[in-house]
């Protein structure tokens, strides 16, 4: 019987899939570590309270690399090179979603449209890392292994998500609101789009190490294909709405440090 749980379960018995799946995930984490660093330095001087928690952000980020990189060292395996079709936080800067690159390696300081545009598609995109984690908690935050990474990186994305909510009804206040929900419906149908080609290619990718029958890669693909029919017709919906969260001031603190694993 095909679950999340059993299709977890087999990835991270098998070293080369349990390695592939930590790379893809440092990768990403680590891009958006680099993303909020550069974000907090170009904050404008008017926004520049929110800089610490931009800056904490990504911390966040960068410790979750650091932590599935620690898992791979632990079972004395090495990152292995990311699939292009894998990274979804290139995939999503390539469709302009969020803010280029380019523009973050500038010296130039960012504007407040700028901080809102980044702080949509943060909303956008830790929807989708909340749900992520909250569903590996759910199956494996008891892991010998996985446990405590598992249920540290789940509290860190909600979070996130919650200053993302807190952060832009601020600015929906101050007079943002229709550049708000206009950025975050952008934000979300092209996030799904995205999230559909990485699924897919990952599964792949996957299915080729684990050596899975191909009616069974078939019967994933059309699931995968199935939650985005979902999330274009109405799951998307999910991804823009504004509510105040229960953790207020959510990344108002320093940033906790990884666990060590021996």
């Amino acid at each position: 019987m095909l679950s999340a749980k059993s299709l977890f379960q087999e990835i991270i018995d098998d070293d080369e899939s349990f390695a592939l799946f930590c790379s893809i995930a440092a990768g990403g984490e680590s891009q958006g570590g680099w993303e909020n660093a550069r974000i907090a330095a170009l904050v404008p001087r008017s926004e520049r309270a929110l800089a610490p928690k931009i800056t904490r952000h990504g911390a966040d980020e960068d410790k979750h690399g650091r932590i599935f990189n620690a898992l791979m060292r632990k079972r004395g395996l090495d990152p292995v090179p990311v699939p292009p079709d894998t990274d979804y936080t290139m995939l999503l800067e390539r469709g302009g979603i969020g803010l280029a690159h380019d523009r973050l390696k500038s010296e130039e300081p960012l504007t407040v449209q700028d901080i809102v545009t980044y702080l949509a598609h943060s909303r956008v995109t830790e929807q989708r890392a909340s749900e992520q984690m909250d569903l590996l908690r759910k199956h494996f935050a008891d892991h010998p292994d996985l446990g405590r990474a598992v249920k540290m990186i789940s509290n860190d994305e909600d979070n996130h998500l919650a200053y993302c909510h807190e952060e832009l009804l601020r600015f929906a206040r101050a007079g943002h609101g229709r550049a708000i929900q206009r950025t975050l419906r952008a934000c979300a149908l092209a996030e799904i789009r995205v999230y559909r080609d990485v699924s897919l290619a990952v599964t792949a990718h996957m299915g080729r190490i684990l050596g899975w029958p191909r009616a069974r890669s078939a019967v994933l693909a059309a699931g995968i294909h199935a939650v985005y029919a979902w999330e274009r017709v109405a799951g998307w919906r999910r991804m823009v709405s504004l509510e105040m969260p229960e953790r207020r001031d959510a990344l108002g603190g320093p940033a906790t440090a990884a666990p060590e694993f021996a």
